[in-house]
């Protein structure tokens, strides 16, 4: 099954790590720390037509991507669980 993330950017369920608040988890200097090695590296694509709420962090074939959406992420794990693109 598959997960529309925001400008026409669709992951495969399969390939999901996590759905993070992009607001609550933030906070965190490890999460910022993260992220920002993850933006050097290449692996932050975003799929945010506005300030984005979520990331979406995914692995496929060894390789992580972190996406970032402008949707809440309790409305894309709803998605995801309910099987709405």
């Amino acid at each position: 099954m598959y997960l529309h993330l925001g400008k026409g950017t669709v992951v495969n369920t399969d390939e999901i790590i996590g759905i993070f608040d992009l607001d609550i988890t933030s906070q965190s200097h490890l999460t910022r720390k993260y992220l920002n090695m993850a933006e050097k590296a290449g692996q932050v694509i975003n799929a945010a037509e506005d300030i984005p709420k979520s990331f979406v962090v995914c692995c496929e074939r060894g390789k992580k991507t972190v996406y970032l959406s402008q949707m809440a992420s309790a409305t894309l794990l709803r998605r995801a669980e309910s099987g709405i693109l």
